[in-house]
């Protein structure tokens, strides 16, 4: 295959990675490796375009040399780009440094006229060791993104350190390999910065994920203890409802309100009372199950909704628990704290089938048990259910 073709199948590879890094750099918050990259690929294309123009007005040897040096900085940026992208503690005196030594090395075999091997030894030192640092860093990392990602990029990576450590040998002896050499290069290049490039849109797609869970965490979560909120909970119950499919399962609606807490707030402060809704709040999915639902309806106010229960016996054993646990004491900044906790209870399908009926029937029975000397809890009726539903 002709010089030509094969540099003109690597400047056109080149510049399409260019364009798409130079795009992918555009995007707001974008990690600060892809602009790397992409100088990288354009120094990469302006190497190729050397042998495409400059060869053919001037000799081997100062087109050799222009290459070299612009390939040089070519590795230069790659790895600055890796240790961006991973923000990874690595001193950029020492890359510029031995990057200007390489250069000088270069620049030197060339006027001095030395023989292309010694020429060639200082540039596969250097392109090898940056490629070898490359592999290294992209396979110890990979866990950090897409493993198959990494592992792709530190391969090609080795190769082109095998290949650059290993070419200008076999092209002094074998003269023809160096057009095959060229594009078997450009073949790696192509896969080392492919697999770069979808490393970057993968790092997109893991931002755009982490937002939207926090977004999600927003809108369902209560933002102070991390319990759902009472939207979220609308939704949980229609789950609640399809778990409980086996005949005479109940589902328990626990309406909770916290006795003595106001005066909390007003004398220790709303620092204080926030780390005791937390502690309270820790409490309460303690002495839930995983399966259960529980929800901050706001204030000192919350809800729990217990599925899966086979006996109205189980219920009492659960509220029994939640007491315990709420009137334990509370230990803030060293200070201790004691609350009380009225729960009122409604149960389903027994009381009502829709949340919004089953919670203000177990809301009616914890003010009954507020009104009776708080501290304790109560379970809606069915008598007291017809009463407020006459036939």
């Amino acid at each position: 295959m002709a010089y030509e073709l094969v540099h003109t199948i690597g400047s056109t590879v080149y510049f399409v990675f260019f364009l798409l890094f130079l795009w992918i750099r555009s995007i707001p918050r974008t990690n600060p490796g892809a602009g790397w990259w992409a100088a990288a690929m354009l120094f990469a294309l302006a190497a190729r375009l050397v042998f495409l123009f400059l060869l053919v007005e001037h000799d081997v040897e100062l087109t050799v040399w222009v290459y070299a040096a612009l390939n040089v900085l070519e590795k230069l940026c790659l790895v600055i780009g890796l240790v961006r992208f991973f923000d990874l503690s690595l001193g950029m005196r020492y890359l510029w440094i031995a990057t200007l030594a390489v250069e000088i090395w270069v620049f030197l075999a060339w006027v001095t006229g030395s023989p292309p091997l010694v020429r060639g030894f200082g540039l596969a030192v250097f392109n090898a060791g940056m490629l070898s640092y490359v592999a290294w860093v992209t396979y110890r990392r990979r866990g950090e993104l897409d493993h198959r990602l990494m592992s792709i990029t530190a391969l090609a990576s080795l190769l082109l350190a095998v290949h650059w450590a290993t070419a200008f040998l076999i092209i002094h002896r074998v003269p023809s390999w160096f057009t095959q050499g060229f594009l078997l290069g450009t073949g790696l290049v192509m896969v080392q910065y492919f697999a770069l490039l979808a490393a970057v849109l993968r790092s997109f797609e893991n931002r755009l994920l982490e937002a939207e869970s926090k977004a999600l965490d927003m809108a369902f979560q209560d933002p102070l203890t991390g319990l759902s909120n009472k939207r979220y909970m609308n939704s949980l119950f229609e789950n609640a409802l399809i778990l409980a499919t086996r005949p005479h399962q109940l589902v328990a609606i626990i309406c909770i309100d916290l006795d003595d807490f106001k005066p909390i707030n007003d004398r220790a402060g709303h620092r204080v009372g926030d780390e005791v809704l937390k502690t309270v709040a820790g409490r309460l999915r303690k002495a839930t199950r995983s399966t259960d639902i529980c929800a901050r309806m706001g204030g000192d106010e919350f809800v729990a909704i217990c599925t899966q229960l086979d006996q109205h016996e189980q219920v009492d054993h659960i509220v029994q628990k939640l007491l315990r646990e709420l009137t334990a004491i509370i230990v803030v900044d060293g200070r201790e704290y004691v609350l009380g906790a009225s729960i009122g209870i409604s149960l389903y399908p027994l009381h009502g089938s829709s949340l919004p009926i089953l919670l203000d029937y177990a809301d009616r029975a914890m003010y009954q048990v507020k009104s009776g000397g708080k501290n304790g809890y109560r379970i809606h009726t069915a008598e007291s259910t017809a009463e407020r539903n006459p036939t």
